[in-house]
């Protein structure tokens, strides 16, 4: 290539990495963000069809870590690369993935659609993995026409699932599945328990409220409704979520 043409090549990646104003820094005083952001630039100069990358976001901070991913995504849309990423944030990878893939101990355990790894988990260890917080075991002691009910200790969880009446199980709920109100009320939800509050735990804007009903159950509520709900340890609240909010998946060796 032609000098002016590298020219012209650098300043077109600076610009779209957003460091423009910054070519004639001395790399050194550049931030952990900064530094990713060249990094990038320098893989993706030559418009590569494919670009590999190993924890793009890894120890930066929340801002840094909102430009690589904007950034990442613009690599897609403008050269239409094929990336294939590793992380550990399993909310980045639902935010940037069209695939993924969960690889566990050098084996690829599950792939496909985001929403099916993270709402349909192929087995207990899965589900851990992917941040499924509420796995409960219990025993299937009814199934009509593919409605089953479970026995979690006493409590019956309703479900939609192919296994038969015995066969032991683990409930999969997600905590963003699951709605909390102060008294009982008339909902298309089919389960619904009482509950007091064990424990709430500041995430951000979010909190996560634990729940004893006998078994435990973790959900996720904003901040606002939080206070406005006076959601606070020891408070009774009912908690309900649909039959089809719940993913059953055979017990390990059951």
């Amino acid at each position: 290539m032609t000098k002016g043409n590298i020219r012209e090549k650098v300043s077109n990646i600076l610009e779209m990495v957003d460091l423009s104003a910054d070519r004639n820094r001395n790399a050194r005083t550049l931030s952990g963000g900064e530094v990713q952001r060249v990094a990038i630039a320098r893989a993706i100069v030559t418009e590569p069809e494919l670009l590999l990358l190993d924890e793009p976001t890894a120890n930066l901070d929340p801002i840094s870590t909102s430009r690589i991913e904007k950034l990442i995504t613009d690599i897609i849309h403008r050269y239409h690369t094929t990336i294939i990423m590793a992380t550990h944030d399993m909310s980045q990878g639902q935010r940037l993935a069209d695939r993924i893939g969960v690889l566990m101990d050098g084996e690829l355990l599950q792939a496909g659609d985001p929403r099916d790894v993270f709402n349909s988990p192929r087995n207990r260890e899965i589900a851990n993995f992917v941040g499924t917080e509420n796995i409960i075991d219990g025993v299937i002691v009814s199934n009509e026409d593919k409605v089953v009910a479970i026995d979690i200790g006493g409590n019956l969880i309703e479900a939609i699932s192919d296994y038969p009446v015995g066969e032991e199980v683990c409930v999969c709920i997600r905590p963003e599945d699951i709605t909390l109100a102060l008294s009982r009320i008339s909902t298309s939800a089919r389960n619904s328990f009482m509950g007091e509050i064990a424990r709430v735990v500041p995430l951000g804007s979010l909190r996560r409220i634990e729940i004893d009903c006998g078994f435990s159950l973790s959900v996720l509520v904003t901040e606002k409704s939080t206070g406005e709900l006076g959601l606070e340890k020891g408070r009774q609240v009912y908690a309900s979520f649909k039959a089809t909010g719940v993913h059953v998946i055979k017990r390990a060796g059951s």
